[in-house]
């Protein structure tokens, strides 16, 4: 042991499991009472001079604190072995698996973690639809997040232009950073136009089977340019904005969403209600309903429909999906 600063360092070589008995306390010592509430209840712990912090329920608390120091001290000594590997052009890189993981976090918070990607023609109503569902979620205690195409080009994918490669890339990192919410556990609601099938592909093959729920705003192109919220129509035929989708660029619609929003001028529902049949959607694939332990897993237990008649059907991969048609003007979404 030697002493650095204020610091003092261990050469873990020299141990083995055993030793570590010697070195670090059987159980853990606090200044103060330190009293915990599993189960769903709430955990107080308080040492030192600190002031007391109630945390939410913690599952790992069951397992023993020497289990815990078992499992790290086996990779101190060396009797651990990890597999090295190179995705794309980073190498010798090591996957760390958490002791914390999905389902676990999925029964803290009381929900199954997926990615609703809403894709469609600018105007087609993406952004509206992404707020109401949210906030429809947040009513019934779903903890959500939107990750917006345009607020993430203000920070993430600032860096990125419009040309083919840099919105590939644009889709690709939206797609990496919705499957890590999913994996935490929440509801990622990502509202971009992403124009291209591939892409949108792309995206899904990141996340288990049924976790992508694609929803499709399917918008005739005249009906999102009366809308026109952005302006970007208008520029984009007056020549001042080069590849734009629906004008100079194509979109590619989807072949098998998991839900279609169909919208036509002569009828008109409102974004609430846009968001309630994508959230009975969620609540019948288990994703948004009440739940209960089962298993290694969870299930919903409980399903409240809406005014919803979905259609069922096998997609090309064998997914059950459900194809909604619905009908809203222009003055609804935006």
């Amino acid at each position: 042991m030697t002493a650095v600063g204020d610091f003092r360092m261990l050469n873990l070589s020299k141990f083995s499991d055993s030793d570590f008995s010697e070195v670090l306390p059987a159980k853990p010592t606090f200044a103060k009472a330190a009293v915990l509430y599993t189960g769903g209840k709430k955990l107080s712990i308080c040492g030192g001079g600190a002031r007391s912090r109630v945390l939410g329920p913690v599952k790992a608390m069951e397992a023993s604190t020497g289990d815990v120091l078992t499992k790290d001290c086996g990779g101190f000594s060396g009797k651990s072995k990890v597999q090295i590997t190179t995705v794309g052009e980073s190498s010798n890189i090591v996957w760390h698996k958490s002791s914390v993981e999905k389902s676990d976090r999925e029964e803290l918070l009381n929900q199954k973690g997926c990615v609703i990607w809403i894709t469609g023609l600018s105007g087609s109503g993406k952004s509206t639809l992404a707020c109401a569902l949210s906030h429809a979620l947040y009513a019934r205690g779903k903890l959500s997040y939107i990750l917006d195409g345009d607020n993430c080009r203000h920070g993430l994918n600032s860096n990125l232009s419009f040309k083919a490669e840099d919105r590939a890339e644009n889709i690709r990192r939206i797609g990496e950073v919705a499957k890590l919410f999913a994996d935490s556990g929440v509801i990622c609601i990502a509202s971009l136009i992403s124009p291209y099938r591939k892409d949108r592909d792309a995206c899904r093959a990141l996340l288990p089977e049924g976790d992508f729920i694609e929803v499709y705003m399917d918008v005739p192109l005249q009906l999102c340019e009366t809308r026109d919220p952005k302006g970007l129509y208008k520029l984009a035929r007056a020549g001042k904005i080069k590849g734009f989708t629906g004008v100079d660029d194509p979109y590619e619609p989807p072949l098998n969403s998991e839900i279609v929003l169909c919208q036509r001028e002569n009828m008109c529902n409102s974004p609430n209600a846009l968001a309630e049949i994508v959230i009975s959607y969620l609540e019948r694939k288990g994703f948004a309903g009440e739940w209960q332990k089962e298993g290694s897993g969870f299930k919903a237990v409980r399903w409240n429909p809406t005014m919803m008649k979905a259609e069922i059907s096998q997609g090309q991969v064998q997914r059950d999906r459900a194809r909604t048609s619905l009908h809203t003007g222009l003055q609804c979404i935006t």
